[in-house]
């Protein structure tokens, strides 16, 4: 019988003015054996998006996050490529949101998406509470059940050490919607990571452990289907043992840190 060689999965990275993590996502990438590509938002124009296995919009400050963070970019994804990323989700090709990337997705209306891709935003990441830019590394509970691609290499309840960087995180729903939503989050297992201390005890909103004031804790959540998946922490810069912040003091670093978990996931779905 002949043997068929598993397709390296390929993997779109967009990037428009302003990004500034894909260089080390296309690394993560790499090291799992896939054929990342960086493209600018104006080279996938006539539907080179459908290409891909899988898009991955990273960290940064799309267009110098003028009006709010990620609008501008949220906006023309979903006015450029509206019919490819309805396809996309159709089809079961996984989207990543990592920060500005997170809310991308958010202003984009692809998440929370309890009934597909809306034309205009469900929830918004909001000006931290402290009011300023926070870059720290923080504690986060995983919560999905199984339905997330993303974390199906972490049992529900592992706690992962990760940074994040950013100043307007603070997830939050209209408040009028709060417990309908929050519910509908529940009910279709998209709480994907929330806020905690080292010891797994939810953050309740406190900061620094919450360290944006987001609704209910959350830092993550993916669509219904588990395919689209955003979060504002970043996992790049918790892929390799070296980038923790103590790893100088530790006998023996590890090689890998929980970041890669989350890309690892993703690449045994694609592989699958």
């Amino acid at each position: 019988m002949e043997i068929i060689p598993m397709v390296e999965p390929k993997i779109c990275i967009l990037r428009v003015g302003g990004t500034n993590c894909d260089a080390e996502t296309k690394a993560a990438l790499e090291d799992l054996g896939t054929r990342p590509e960086i493209l600018h938002l104006n080279k996938l124009i006539d539907g080179k998006l459908t290409r891909y296995d899988a898009l991955i919009i990273p960290g940064g400050f799309s267009y110098g996050d003028y009006v709010r963070a990620g609008a501008i970019l949220g906006k023309r994804v979903s006015n450029t490529f509206s019919r490819e990323l309805r396809r996309f989700v159709e089809e079961g090709r996984p989207i990543l949101g990592i920060c500005n990337g997170f809310q991308v997705l958010v202003e984009s209306g692809l998440l929370p998406g309890f009934e597909g891709m809306w034309d205009y935003p469900q929830a918004a990441l909001a000006l931290n509470g402290s009011a300023r830019y926070e870059c720290r590394w923080i504690h986060l509970k995983h919560e999905n059940r199984g339905k997330c691609i993303f974390t199906r290499k972490l049992g529900i309840g592992r706690k992962i050490f990760i940074p994040v960087a950013h100043a307007e995180g603070r997830f939050v729903f209209q408040k009028e919607k709060e417990a309908e939503y929050l519910r509908k989050l529940d009910e279709n297992d998209q709480l994907v990571f929330r806020y905690c201390d080292e010891n797994g005890n939810y953050a309740e909103g406190n900061y620094p452990t919450n360290p944006n004031g987001a609704f209910y804790d959350i830092a993550g959540i993916c669509d219904p289907n588990g395919t689209v998946f955003g979060l504002m922490p970043h996992p790049e810069r918790a892929y390799w043992g070296v980038q923790l912040p103590n790893w100088t003091a530790m006998k023996e670093a590890p090689k890998y840190a929980h970041g890669r978990l989350i890309f690892e996931s993703l690449v045994e779905y694609l592989k699958r």
